[in-house]
């Protein structure tokens, strides 16, 4: 081999190393790109859909990574017929097997309505996330500023009252006093809070709800669907003390007015089968809830009850004409957790 082929063969297999290493190169870049990304990072936002899909979105990584929200909730369409349940044509409704993950009738989960009191599911979620139930509150005017009429646990500025006592008069009494003390003790401001209430919307997945308020009195901007309240009852469920609070009927406490007096209040639940107004039906067992009432709402109740064989379920109905269609269309749904 001549001196000048000696050459171009060491060009040629300088050539062919110089390629390797930077495929090499491209190879080590791309393999340190994947290990070093976030994977647990949320997929994009879902937004919920007016079909019979649950969700949907642009994005087929989001579709294929639907699970993240999902696992271990009940899925399902916005109608799930059961030939077993008929309920008033101008209510909302679901029954969600929490055991079974189920989805055992639905009526329209995914439309937009009125919460009412119904929102205070969300103020309890906060208060307990981020309060201290030993705190003591002293109420302020701005707790006061409601609508004549509201339902309230009788605050007056001034009064000092602990965060406890306030979470049990949300939940028993469904007081809107108490929702904005929590409100205002929390955030800071009112305002705040709302904006920590719609990014926990958000973090829950309740992608049909958008919330201006602690306590559900009426703003037409203040909306939600009965699956994001299943959603919101599923995460309280989390709590040991919203469990305990939701099933009670009578709350006797003590809290000391501007006055340094003590005084005593008895507060009656607002949830007709937890005083025993209204009988669930045999072998169900009512755990309790949260009641929601307002002219553009109509009358609301999300509940957890327990079957025979000690399955829970969530109950919901919303926008019935009247307390004793709410309860009636109840007692469809719970005729049913036995099946």
């Amino acid at each position: 081999m001549t001196g000048q082929a000696k050459k171009r063969e060491r060009r040629a297999w300088l050539i062919m190393l110089a390629l390797l290493v930077v495929l090499a190169a491209a190879a080590v870049m791309a393999l340190t790109i994947v290990l070093s990304s976030d994977s647990g990072s949320l997929p994009v936002p879902y937004q919920w859909s007016n079909s019979d899909m649950v969700y949907t979105s642009a994005d087929q990584t989001a579709m294929q990574s639907r699970d993240y929200f999902t696992q271990n909730l009940c899925v399902g369409g916005s109608n799930v017929p059961n030939s077993a349940i008929t309920i008033h044509e101008n209510e909302t409704a679901a029954l969600f097997s929490i055991d079974d993950g189920e989805v055992v009738f639905a009526k329209d989960m995914f439309s937009e309505i009125y919460p009412a009191s119904v929102t205070k599911i969300l103020t309890a979620i906060l208060a307990l996330k981020y309060g201290n139930m030993d705190d003591t509150v002293t109420i302020g005017w701005q707790d006061l500023e409601l609508e004549y009429g509201s339902q309230v646990i009788g605050l007056r500025i001034g009064d000092q009252v602990k965060m406890s006592v306030l979470l049990r008069g949300l939940l028993i009494h469904s007081g809107n006093d108490a929702a904005q003390a929590i409100a205002r003790h929390i955030g800071g401001t009112q305002d705040k809070f709302v904006a920590m209430m719609n990014e926990e919307l958000n973090r829950l997945g309740c992608t049909g709800s958008h919330f201006t308020n602690p306590t559900g009195l009426h703003d037409d901007r203040h909306y939600t669907t009965v699956y994001d309240i299943y959603l919101m009852l599923n995460e309280a469920l989390k709590f040991d003390d919203f469990i305990n609070i939701m099933q009670v009927s009578v709350y006797d406490f003590q809290y000391r007015n501007a006055d340094g007096e003590e005084l005593h209040v008895t507060l009656d639940s607002t949830d007709r089968y937890l005083t025993g107004q209204c009988e669930p039906p045999k072998d169900v067992t009512v755990l309790g809830g949260k009641t929601g009432t307002t002219s553009a709402a109509g009358n609301c109740l999300a509940l957890v009850s327990q079957n025979a064989y000690g399955q829970f379920f969530i109950s919901i109905v919303m926008g019935a004409l009247s307390k004793e269609d709410l309860y009636d269309d109840q007692n469809v749904l719970l005729s049913q957790i036995n099946s």
